[in-house]
């Protein structure tokens, strides 16, 4: 995440937490698969909606309106991706197809799209324009393929299940690699009268045979999950990335909103939360929220609250008419990107000593499903003080904000931890949590210490974390 950072490997046989022990789990436990593990380190990505709700002003569009209606005047795809990097975005989902059922690409399984439109003369692409515009500016890329169709005839039919698995083979075929495939549950009544039956057991295999390393949002999964709002939080400081979905299905039927941002304790998958959140009041761009736009204030917050809590999140910014980022939502991106670098630019425990513990030092790597392997067995049998490890900064230093990671490609155990300081009195609790996970960024009024004690207090099995940074934001 952090061009500066101190990467450790620190695991703590827990013989003595509260009140108990602490007995290891026999059943295996659930751990990211590849691409979900470089899905994690993504940690931030814009959402675009645009289509003919951009042009009929409404949030939902009925399939109705005329293909003329979507003539952007300037689209510039690579202005959104400039407008993205400065804000410290590492992605972009965009709405190939929403509910309206209008195609951003000239689909050959619909007379819904572009090339239906005057817009460049029924020639042009959106998806192509974005993709090679991503690829340039070293962008990930994905795409959001609404299930429901208010404008195919053959929706609310069997038949439509072919219609959608034809649609998403050539989008996944035909616009490169993908970072992120979304889906929601909206399922309501087509041009016949009719609600569809998805057979979504059948999508998935086509996106798993297609796009290998492209992680599946929904309400379920199966890469990773909705966060059961649309404000873009983990609501408290608990945030398990394992979910049970036996019995649940995407939309009415999903698992409660508090299931949903929480996760299972003991959830049989791994399934991390995604949080969702718009820059203005509504999902498509309306010329009225021009003077609604989150500021970089409210964005740094949304951000610690989910990013700082374990979760992706992905930040809806909806283009205007123009085809382009407008310059409020610009304005407020570029300032959060600004202060996102400035707060992250001085890890004050870069290079610093772990000190009452016996840890295994590691250089940086791309991806951290490789810090585990081999090293494993060489801390099992160790036994630490207080099950806790130490910093020391080396001189009494100022600071504020302390950011943890789990190794999590052997999964997510700690349930409980402080943030401690010494001081001529002895330690002093600053900052207390339930879950780390991918990461866990916490803030508390600025101490000046030279030591800092990460202490568990409950945790499922052997914790392992990967990093450890100390700022002063």
């Amino acid at each position: 995440m952090h061009p500066f950072r101190t990467v450790l490997l620190i695991c703590l046989t827990l013989n003595t937490i509260g009140q108990g022990s602490v007995a290891l789990a026999q059943n295996a436990t659930p751990v990211p698969t590849a691409p979900q593990l470089v899905w994690h380190d993504t940690e931030f990505y814009l959402f675009f909606h645009f289509g003919p709700n951009t042009f009929t002003n409404v949030e939902w569009g009925h399939g109705t309106e005329p293909e003329d209606v979507f003539n952007p005047t300037n689209l510039d795809c690579d202005q959104w991706c400039r407008i993205a990097k400065q804000a410290g975005a590492r992605g972009i989902v965009i709405t190939a197809k929403h509910h309206d059922g209008f195609c951003l690409w000239p689909s050959k399984y619909s007379t819904h799209t572009v090339r239906e439109s005057k817009w460049r003369n029924g020639k042009g692409d959106v998806l192509r324009e974005l993709s090679d515009a991503c690829r340039r500016n070293g962008l990930k890329f994905g795409v959001y393929l609404s299930p429901w169709d208010r404008n195919h005839p053959q929706y609310g039919t069997a038949a439509y299940n072919d219609v959608y698995v034809n649609t998403l083979t050539e989008l996944l075929t035909s616009y490169g690699d993908l970072f992120e495939i979304w889906w929601d549950g909206a399922n309501g009544e087509g041009p016949n009268g009719k609600k569809q039956v998805y057979d979504f057991h059948r999508f998935e295999e086509v996106a798993a045979k297609l796009q290998p390393n492209a992680v599946v949002f929904s309400d379920i999964g199966p890469g990773c999950r909705w966060v059961g709002n649309e404000r873009g939080l983990i609501l408290t400081e608990t945030n398990w990335c394992t979910l049970d979905t036996a019995g649940f299905q995407r939309g009415l039927g999903a698992p409660s909103n508090d299931t949903l941002n929480q996760g299972n304790v003991n959830g049989a998958h791994w399934i991390p939360a995604e949080c969702d959140v718009s820059i203005r009041p509504g999902w498509f761009y309306h010329s009225e929220e021009d003077n609604q736009v989150k500021t970089p204030e409210t964005l740094w917050n949304i951000y610690l609250q989910s990013v700082g809590r374990g979760a992706n999140l992905i930040l809806n910014v909806p283009p205007d008419r123009r085809g382009r980022i407008h310059e409020q939502d610009s304005a407020s991106l570029v300032q959060f990107g600004e202060r996102w670098r400035k707060a992250f630019s001085n890890n004050l425990a870069k290079d610093k000593k772990v000190v009452s513990q016996r840890v295994c030092m590691f250089t940086p790597i791309k991806y951290r499903s490789a810090l585990l392997d081999g090293n494993r067995a060489t801390f099992e049998n160790a036994s630490f003080q207080n099950n806790s490890f130490v910093i020391d900064l080396g001189k009494k230093t100022e600071f504020n904000t302390v950011l943890l990671r789990e190794a999590i490609a052997q999964g997510q155990y700690v349930q409980a931890f402080t943030v401690e300081v010494e001081g001529k009195d002895g330690w002093r609790e600053v900052a207390r949590s339930t879950t780390i996970g991918v990461r866990k960024i916490l803030q508390f009024p600025e101490e000046r210490a030279r030591k800092i004690r990460i202490r568990f207090l409950s945790s499922k099995k052997i914790p392992a974390l990967s990093e450890v940074e100390v700022y002063r934001i």
